[in-house]
């Protein structure tokens, strides 16, 4: 099974929260061992293991065992990832938790279809617990997505009559030991707390999931669902291991750097690992490596926006010459004649 991955949006935005706590932006990429690259877009894919060492990095270097509940205090889904801004324009809280759960591989992908969220009714209230098995193996993101998620509700419906009648939330409960800094989560939370408990949740008023967010306009939500519908078919096709190394080569290809060593180290695995995975799936890293250069290298050469030589540094190869024995490896023919056939 595939290691779990996260939204890039979320490290990206922990990352610059830390920064701005005092932290050095290279050690906390050094120490959780990051790139900068793997942050360039934040509904790309990071595994969930680099999140969490840049968690325990961020926390031991700002000296604040507590920086898991304040980044959710403070950093807004909406400004982390494309499911974020749909839950800011959906229609009802109970919206809300539905685009959750239907985008939920969107934000953490476990390799299989799970809810991130469910909900339930009893004599005390309206108990939405956390449904992700990823979440709730890990601290720091119940820490800060339910801080966030808390935070985020206020802000949305602090103009609302109907919730500022309610108490929100009525209760929180944590599976794990009562920590240290239990005065954040009391400031944060304002709620009773309970640790040790069965579920991570939080108990809200029955009426909650009727309260409307403001009207937006529905243009913006068709849009923003359609990328993520378009993000939700990608990710599910790049469930093989051969999808994921194609995709972390490309922005590397052009670099020097597009070895196995590198891809394994990002892809969390060892070298040995990597090996087994491909051949399961009939191939080779090498394979995998000169077929990606072949399509990319077509690409470029049938776009006519780059030269021959461009087109060589572009996919990885040092010298001209290796280029044009490769390519008419491939073709059967040399770039240049290649480009004289689109010509004519």
């Amino acid at each position: 099974m595939a290691e779990p991955t996260i939204a890039a949006g979320f490290p990206k935005a922990l990352l610059v929260f830390a920064v701005a706590r005092g932290a050095d932006r290279s050690t906390l990429l050094q120490r959780s061992g990051l790139a900068s690259q793997d942050l360039a877009e934040p509904d790309s894919r990071v595994p969930l293991a680099r999140y969490m060492a840049l968690f325990q990095a961020a926390a031991e270097i700002c000296a604040d065992p507590a920086i898991a509940l304040r980044f959710g205090e403070c950093v807004r889904m909406q400004d982390i990832c494309v499911v974020g801004l749909i839950c800011e324009v959906a229609e009802t809280a109970a919206d809300v938790g539905r685009q959750l759960n239907r985008y939920s591989r969107l934000i953490v992908d476990e390799g299989k279809a799970s809810d991130l969220v469910s909900a339930s009714l009893s004599t005390e209230g309206l108990w939405m617990a956390v449904a992700s098995e990823a979440y709730n193996a890990r601290r720091p993101m119940i820490e800060a997505e339910l801080a966030r998620l808390v935070c985020n509700t206020r802000a949305s419906f602090r103009d609302d009559l109907a919730f500022r009648a309610m108490r929100f939330p009525r209760a929180v409960h944590f599976t794990f030991p009562e920590p240290s800094a239990r005065a954040e989560y009391e400031r944060i939370f304002q709620s009773p707390l309970v640790f040790g408990a069965e579920r991570n949740a939080l108990l809200l008023d029955p009426a909650f999931p009727l309260l409307r967010q403001e009207p937006s306009n529905r243009e913006v939500f068709t849009t923003l669902c359609e990328r993520a519908d378009t993000l939700l078919k990608t990710l599910h096709a790049s469930h093989s291991v051969r999808a994921r190394v194609e995709s972390l080569l490309i922005p590397l290809m052009h670099t020097g750097d597009a070895g196995m060593e590198p891809i394994a180290s990002r892809m969390g695995v060892t070298r040995r690992t990597l090996l087994r995975r491909l051949k399961a799936e009939g191939t080779t890293f090498e394979m995998v490596l000169d077929e990606l250069r072949h399509a990319m290298a077509l690409r470029y050469l049938s776009e006519g926006k780059v030269s021959a030589n461009e087109t060589a540094y572009l996919v990885g190869f040092s010298e001209p010459a290796a280029f044009s024995r490769a390519f008419k490896r491939w073709t059967g023919v040399s770039p240049g004649a290649f480009r004289e056939g689109l010509r004519a």
